[in-house]
């Protein structure tokens, strides 16, 4: 009978219970540590989790959850009857020593010439992609997208193929920066009903998405270096716009009435600039409350200071009519207010629109000129009849229906299935929800954990700039289709089994 290898030594491993850190993390990182060091090589057997945790005198649950994370990120390999070994496949430049790495950086750093970026692009790398494309991975619950199944593609179809024979030759030429006049007149009524916002139409600038209209707005507004406020946690696509226009970022935390404002006052009372989500806060949910409402449009009026309020999604709001926006509470002209058709239609229009005060219109187009010049004519106009025609309307209705569904249908099931570990709570509006974990739980290894059994989720700590109490899930139900909910929920639970 073939004797089994001996597992290998391990460096020595020292942890701390009185560290903020949780042990299975610290073991993570020293076994992470040893294998891109070279400590430990490639194939190298390392000892069974109980027996792992004996030496450490720690738990055994502590040693599974640092080896679990390690397979689940490809460090780690394990097979049936030989044990769990250090994967084979780890690329040697990871685990070479390091005089090892430093040679072999300084050989191709002769070969290669030096590449200098701006200093701001490596912060913007690290933010987490939050959009999707085809062929990208994900599963059920992923966010940020609508149902694109159920989008009228004929009659969108049919108005580009119209404005294409009737209209295009009369509009190739290049066009205002502002974006198409009768598009801005359309917008403008819908909003001023629906979310009471105080506009005409020449305050009106169509941009490339919500996106278009973060960045235009922190180019415009900010100096590199001045202080804004973030949401923490916040939205991914603010949190990239401002840093690209070079601000210094102040999370500001936000609770069950939304943004706290009075944090913001102790931490930066002369900021510059604020992004808030006040309707529907991305990705928590919460509403803002009026007094927090007043008291965020009481500070900026103080402090000069301009406020972006991204009304991304409250379209959806299902127990009464959508809430008036902050813009319609504004009498300083403070806010620049932010909508966008990629969550209502589909995400590929890429066509948004800002509404700013009429004093700050000429600073933004003479911005605009130099972006991107103005948006492609030709969905302008067909969202244009898209609107005037009603089919806008009608959407937005069976959408709502359909979302409604969704999100009680995800409630009851994570309810039944996983409410002993997810705090659920579900939202008055919007496309997706969040389910709270324990204190002591990871809310990254659970997402990696979902990952394995096809489900995306996305754990809210990635949307944070410091840190939160407890750690928690974001689900999306408006592109998961309701027949997928219920079997996505039971393999959610399967996966974090083990959690």
């Amino acid at each position: 009978m073939p004797k089994r290898a001996l597992p290998t030594s391990l460096p020595k491993i020292k942890m701390d219970a009185s560290l903020p850190e949780p042990l299975y993390k610290q073991l993570y990182e020293r076994l992470r540590g040893a294998i891109l060091a070279g400590q430990l090589e490639r194939g190298a057997r390392l000892p069974s989790t109980r027996m792992l945790a004996s030496e450490l005198g720690i738990s055994r649950t502590t040693t599974a959850l640092a080896y679990e994370q390690l397979l689940l990120e490809g460090y780690l390999e394990s097979r049936v009857g030989q044990g769990t070994a250090v994967a084979r496949q780890v690329p040697a430049a990871l685990t070479r020593g390091p005089a090892s790495r430093a040679r072999q950086a300084g050989a191709e750093a002769r070969q290669a010439p030096s590449i200098r970026l701006a200093e701001r692009v490596r912060p913007l790398e690290e933010i987490p992609e939050s959009e999707r494309w085809p062929g990208s991975a994900g599963g059920a619950f992923r966010t940020g997208g609508p149902a694109l199944d159920l989008f009228p593609y004929a009659v969108w179809a049919r108005l580009i193929a119209r404005c294409a024979r009737h209209s295009l030759r009369t509009f190739a030429a290049y066009q205002p920066p502002a974006g198409y006049g009768p598009l801005r007149e359309a917008i403008a009524a819908h909003i001023s009903i629906t979310r009471g916002v105080r506009c005409t139409p020449d305050q009106i600038i169509i941009t490339a998405g919500s996106q278009g209209a973060l960045d235009l707005a922190a180019r415009t507004l900010l100096n590199p270096g001045e202080a804004a406020w973030l949401e923490n946690p916040g939205y991914h696509g603010a949190q990239g716009a401002l840093l690209a226009a070079g601000a210094r970022l102040v999370p500001v935390p936000v609770d069950e009435e939304g943004l706290v404002v009075e944090v913001g006052r102790q931490r930066c009372p002369d900021a510059r600039l604020v992004s808030t989500t006040p309707s529907h806060q991305s990705p928590t949910g919460v509403t803002m409350s009026l007094s927090r409402r007043l008291a965020l449009l009481d500070w900026a009026r103080q402090a000069e200071a301009w406020v972006l309020e991204d009304d991304y999604d409250s379209e959806y709001r299902y127990c009464n009519r959508p809430l008036e926006s902050l813009q319609g509470l504004d009498r300083a002209g403070r806010v620049l207010y932010i909508g966008t058709f990629s969550k209502v239609l589909f995400p590929a229009l890429r066509l948004g629109y800002l509404v700013a005060p009429a004093e700050l219109i000429d600073p933004l187009l003479a911005t605009r000129r130099f972006i991107d010049s103005h948006a492609p004519i030709l969905e302008q106009m067909a969202l244009t009849d898209f609107l005037r025609e009603g089919h806008f309307a009608r959407h937005l209705r069976r959408m709502r229906q359909q979302y409604h569904q969704r999100r009680d249908l995800l409630e009851a099931a994570l309810r039944a299935h996983l409410g002993n570990l997810l705090d659920v709570r579900a939202p008055e509006a919007g496309m997706h929800l969040v389910g709270w974990l324990p204190l002591d739980k990871d809310d990254c290894l659970a997402a990696s954990l979902a990952a394995r059994a096809g489900i995306e989720v996305t754990p809210i700590s990635k949307y944070c700039l410091e840190a939160l109490p407890r750690g928690g899930l974001v689900l999306g139900y408006a592109s998961t289709i309701a027949e997928a909910i219920l079997p996505g929920v039971k393999r959610l639970a399967a996966a974090l089994e083990k959690f």
